[in-house]
């Protein structure tokens, strides 16, 4: 691996670390990944800036039960240059997700994210 690519590989792996403790600081931390630039891709909707990147997040830490956050737990982690994977589950609301990011300049600028439930939805 040449120090560039290590390089890359450490600023992706220090974005993703921090996107995954964001969520227990809340919403204005989460979003301090992303800019007005950024764009999460669900299978529902497309998500593009700040601000509808901030209404998705909003709405699914607010949907989530409370159980939701226990159950948390991460299946699969890694990163490869600009790109970091993530599988992970919230048995019995969530049996699988995945979330894709690519990192450029600091901030996600594309996350994908696809959940696979049992139920509904979150609440």
């Amino acid at each position: 691996m040449t120090n560039a690519s290590a390089q890359t590989d450490g600023a992706t792996q220090q974005v993703f670390d921090h996107h995954l403790g964001a969520f227990a600081q809340g919403l204005d931390e989460l979003l301090k990944d992303y800019d007005d630039h950024s764009t999460i891709i669900t299978p529902d909707k497309t998500y593009r800036g700040s601000a509808e990147i901030r209404a998705f997040f909003k709405a699914f830490l607010e949907s989530a039960d409370p159980g939701f956050w226990p159950a948390f737990r991460i299946t699969s982690k890694s990163t490869a240059g600009e790109v970091a994977y993530l599988a992970w589950e919230a048995k019995p609301w969530v049996t699988l997700a995945t979330d894709t990011l690519v990192v450029k300049d600091g901030k996600i600028a594309v996350q994908t994210f696809t959940p696979f439930s049992g139920q509904e939805s979150l609440a």
